[in-house]
């Protein structure tokens, strides 16, 4: 499977984790928060179209996604939708950016920060 992506993923918005089990990684980071409970892993990986799908099905419900990019291409990764958008004009943000509105994500959250 050729990685085509580079992405996101916060290891708490899985049902199960063990579906990161084999992905390549490229980095790890665990938040600061001061309650081990309030902390997130959040993993940079390289990943297949096919692992995304895979990863996709074990999201969970409710105000989570992961992100993707290759080069200007960028895909936004809910539970039950994808949304594919240009990193470099903002206007095309706007759907995914709504519709993470809708499961109560926080706006300053739907950043789809790029590395």
């Amino acid at each position: 499977m050729q990685k085509l992506y580079k992405g996101i993923i916060v290891e708490e918005s899985l049902e199960d984790n063990r579906v990161l089990n084999g992905l390549n990684f490229l980095d790890v980071k665990i938040t600061n928060a001061e309650s081990p409970a309030d902390r997130w892993h959040i993993f940079t990986v390289s990943v297949s179209i096919e692992e995304i799908r895979k990863l996709q099905a074990h999201l969970k419900m409710g105000p989570w996604y992961m992100h993707f990019w290759n080069r200007d291409t960028v895909l936004a990764v809910f539970a039950e939708r994808i949304f594919e958008f240009s990193a470099n004009d903002k206007t095309t943000w706007l759907p995914a950016i709504e519709y993470g509105l809708t499961l109560r994500i926080p706006r300053e959250q739907l950043d789809f920060t790029i590395t």
